[in-house]
């Protein structure tokens, strides 16, 4: 049966989301069950010295999971042919070993870190090869008695590998390779790759597909194993240095789940099989098989929902592999987290990644497995009290924070105005002009210009004065970046203050750019930002003509960030961009702004404030109007009026309606721009009393139908539509119809909009 649809885009996302937090610059994943494969490359192979895309047959620095690939699987085959016994002592396979309180180590305790060894063989020193490596090994004392404690140890599995070698008379990655990955067609694995005088295997044509790991001083790693003290050992060693594909493990992933047999071949016995994934730990220690994890501390890659009993591994370099025997699944995932400066992390992730597939499967109940085994009672830990939200960091300072990473390499045209700020009020321009690796090619500016002083139509193309970069208008001649203008650019960034309402028109530009991004298949990613009217959600959803002053169909007032809407807006429109979200961090996202932390900057001319902000959606909806919503005085969006009004019956009527949250009070203003510019106007000027309880669509509905009650011959409603976006409400308004049938009308396609909305949330609700 087929995976869920809706968790594998959860895994996508989960993935998409790793790489633009720069927590890796690419991946594969694979997730299997009974010849149904998902398998997926995301973000970039390599990013330094130049960005190169992920493909799903990049060979990765398997790192610790070379601990299970090849050396348990080397020890269990010489145990299937009684050349070693997991009960006896390493030293009768290695005599030197057994110095120091090391002779009553066993087999068994060095593959369930049970030995009491030390976690890894000491960095200091200008030592390397492996008969020195021996040698440092044999030095080494228990820290504590055989059997009795658990440490997860490098040191006993690079002496695992030295028995390997001695047992067997050929090298470790002789042996695998004739053993375990020929048989096995793993025609992709084996240590030291692309270089034929050591690697037994056929050599890969294509030396490309190699993911580079650190960069250490100015060479990055490519082919040459990560792992510190494999390299000293000449890449070959029993605790790392294996190379290999999604595909050449998913093959032995599939071996396993077979009971050792692939194709008609053999590589185990079922019962061999049955040892390695079965608890071979001592009595009262973190459960494991031989070399494979099964329930402890380091067993985060199961998940929340595959059974205990389900086994594992994960790697340094960000790779893990996790298998169910009960569903008969397994999910693999290869990253090069630490790619180019060991500062990624996948740890979160892959427990993340582990829940998700297990959701994925529609057919199996994980709530009752037979032969699942119990989970270890808790251990009482005193509960940490919740960590006190601090103030919100926007994309912008979250990419500073991280020294500019997710953009490394990029060719940047960045859509901006003077919001785009961080919580110095440096602005984006000047961070990303300044920032290391990256270049920025051009800006483009949405409505009121780059700078947001321009509260008029027909802006055009200038070059910006201090950075003497091209600003393309988007609020111009055109209203989306055109062919020549993204020429030379392989990422567009968009980094403006939205205010939460449908009618503003930056997430239209945002929604044009995505649009455009699709096309060039160019990266767009968004620097995210707080929505500052909160979490509310107020209808009407468009239902009208889609316009500049109306993107998608998303209610008045939308309860969501501009990434979320760019999540959105890309799925639904099938615009291909795939927005990457620089997510909000600290406090939430959806709050009242004055709670964030932020400073607040004029996202236009005529949004001077969060009052403003609030009132806007109802006040805003009217402005198409022959009304003045207060442009042209210090208050725009808190006054409304018109020549024509008697302002102390309209604000009595207004009042008389009990509206909760806000007060009328009669006022007369003259505005000396816009809408009866130097006459005056007799209205009201709105008081918000608890923005609590305030609604604004309830406040723009009361408007509109007092105002068509007294002035309808002169307000002239109906140029409302465009921004009330919703005809039938708009026929009800201007019919008089009852309140409770508009709001009714009004409301009428929220309940689908916060269904369809679900999957592209960033931020708790």
């Amino acid at each position: 049966m087929p995976f869920r649809e809706d968790r594998l885009r959860a895994i996508d996302d989960a993935i998409q989301q790793a790489i633009t937090d720069a927590r890796t610059p690419g991946a594969v994943f694979r997730l299997e069950r009974e010849g149904v494969v998902y398998q997926r490359a995301y973000g970039s192979r390599a990013i330094v010295p130049e960005r190169e895309p992920m493909s799903e047959d990049t060979i990765f620095d398997a790192a610790s999971l070379t601990k299970v690939i090849a050396t348990t699987s080397a020890v269990m085959k010489l145990v299937e042919a009684g050349k070693l016994d997991p009960e006896a002592p390493a030293s009768r396979y290695l005599p030197e070993f057994g110095t120091l309180g090391k002779e009553r180590i066993t087999l068994r305790h060095l593959l369930t870190h049970s030995s009491g060894l030390r976690a890894g063989l000491s960095p200091n020193g200008d030592w390397k090869g492996k008969e020195e490596a021996l040698k440092r090994v044999c030095q080494e004392a228990p820290t504590k008695d055989p059997g009795t404690s658990y440490l997860y140890s490098d040191i006993n599995f690079i002496t695992l590998g030295f028995i390997v070698e001695r047992v067997s008379g050929k090298t470790l990655d002789a042996f695998c390779a004739e053993e375990i990955f020929q048989p096995l067609g793993m025609k992709d694995s084996g240590f030291r790759p692309f270089d034929p005088k050591v690697n037994p295997l056929p050599q890969p044509a294509d030396t490309g597909r190699i993911a580079p790991t650190e960069m250490i001083g100015k060479v990055v790693l490519r082919g040459v194993v990560h792992d510190p003290t494999s390299r000293r050992m000449g890449g070959v060693a029993g605790h790392a240095g294996l190379f290999l594909t999604v595909e050449d493990l998913g093959r032995f992933a599939r071996m396993l789940l077979g009971g050792g047999e692939l194709d008609g071949v053999r590589i185990f016995r079922p019962e061999t099989v049955e040892a390695m994934t079965h608890i071979q730990s001592p009595e009262g220690l973190p459960r494991r098989g031989f070399g494979w994890d099964i329930d402890s501390p380091h067993a985060g890659p199961r998940g929340e929902i595959f059974p205990i009993g389900s086994y594992g591994h994960t790697g340094w370099t960000g790779t893990r592999l996790w298998i169910d025997p009960f569903s008969k699944t397994s999910v693999i995932f290869l990253s090069n987290r630490n790619h180019p400066d060991e500062k990624g992390g996948v740890v979160k992730l892959q427990g993340q990644l582990g829940t998700l597939a297990a959701e994925a499967i529609p057919d199996f109940n994980f709530q009752h497995v037979p032969g699942a085994l119990e989970a270890e009672p808790a251990k009482a830990v005193a509960a940490k009290p919740p960590a006190p939200s601090g103030p919100v960091l926007n994309g912008i300072d979250v990419l500073k924070r991280e020294d500019f990473r997710q953009l490394r390499g990029c060719k940047v045209g960045l859509i901006t105005n003077q919001t785009g700020i961080d919580r110095e009020r440096n602005t984006t321009i000047d961070l990303l002009q300044k920032a290391p690796g990256l270049k920025l090619v051009a800006l483009f500016s949405p409505e009121h210009g780059i700078r947001g002083d321009l509260d008029r139509e027909g802006i055009g193309d200038t070059t910006d004065e201090k950075t003497g970069l091209p600003v393309c208008s988007l609020y111009g001649e055109r209203r989306s970046p055109t062919a020549e203008q993204l020429a030379g650019i392989d990422t567009l960034v968009f980094d403006i203050q939205d205010i939460g309402c449908r009618f503003y028109t930056y997430i239209s530009t945002m929604t044009n750019c995505m649009e455009a991004a699709g096309r060039a298949k160019l990266r767009f990613v968004v620097l995210d930002r707080v929505n500052p009217i909160g979490p509310i959600v107020e209808g009407p959803v468009l239902s009208a003509e889609r316009s500049f002053v109306a993107a998608h169909e998303i209610p008045l007032r939308h309860g969501m960030t501009v990434g979320e809407l760019a999540r959105m807006i890309d799925a639904e429109r099938k615009f291909g961009a795939q927005p990457e979200v620089i997510r909000c961090e600290g406090g939430p996202a959806l709050q009242w702004f004055d709670g964030s932390g932020q400073p607040w900057q004029n996202p236009s001319p005529n949004m001077r404030g969060p009052t403003a902000a609030i009132l806007y959606p109802g006040v805003g909806m009217l402005e198409f109007c022959k009304l003045s919503v207060g442009r042209g005085t210090d208050t725009p969006f808190e006054l409304l009026g018109a020549p024509y009004i008697d302002e102390l019956r309209f604000a009595a009527d207004l009042n008389q309606v009990g509206l909760p949250g806000v007060r009328f009070v009669p006022t007369r203003f003259t505005p000396v721009a816009s809408v009866f510019k130097d006459l005056e106007c007799r209205g009201v000027r709105i008081l918000l009393t608890d923005r609590e309880s305030f609604r604004a669509a309830d406040l723009g509905m009361v408007l509109a139908a007092t105002l068509q009650r007294l002035y309808g011959d002169k307000v002239e409603l109906g140029k409302m539509a465009k921004l009330i976006g919703d005809p039938a409400t708009l026929d009800a308004l201007i019919q008089q119809q009852a309140p409770d049938a508009i709001r009714k009308l009004r409301d009428r396609g929220v309940a689908d909009f916060l269904t369809r909305r679900k999957p592209f949330l960033l931020y708790p609700r």
